[in-house]
């Protein structure tokens, strides 16, 4: 398989000083130098000349990627090739960073007309709830259970 942020160093190139394009090589340079530990906690959202704002959920997600940032700031412009990046500023903007990972959840989730079967025995619990409404919430709960699960299979 083809690594595509090796071609981010020739898009630029190819680009010149266009800054949508910057902006979006800097954004995918983000999302592959934080790692997956990090993707869904620190969302970058805008370059703003060189420096990359990025969403973190908290002031304590802010603090901590603060001290990491010379070292995100030294994979970024390695992966681009080029010094893009100077600077990072840390915005505490849980909105953002909940909108990323729904994002990612939904990207991660089966289509409606591939969802994972629910288990007989769940069917059958659920049959021995009298309230339709918690019902209907019991089949969703597992629902998700069992469609989570079977995504961090693969």
């Amino acid at each position: 398989m083809f690594d595509l942020t090796r071609l981010l160093p020739k898009l630029l190139q190819a680009t010149g000083t266009n800054p949508e394009m910057v902006e979006i090589a800097a954004r995918i340079a983000w999302t592959r130098a934080a790692g997956e530990g990090l993707r869904l906690h620190a969302v970058p959202f805008h370059l703003y000349r060189n420096t990359l704002v990025v969403a973190v959920d908290d002031a304590m997600w802010q603090k901590q990627l603060r001290t990491m940032s010379a070292e995100l700031i030294f994979r970024i412009n390695q992966m681009l090739g080029r010094s893009v990046v100077d600077f990072i500023e840390f915005r505490i903007d849980p909105a953002t960073v909940a909108k990323a990972k729904a994002e990612a959840w939904a990207a991660k989730s089966p289509a409606p007309d591939k969802r994972i079967p629910i288990p007989a025995e769940v069917v059958s619990a659920a049959g021995s709830i009298a309230d339709p409404d918690l019902r209907q919430r019991f089949v969703r709960a597992a629902e998700n259970c069992i469609t989570r699960r079977e995504i961090n299979r693969r």
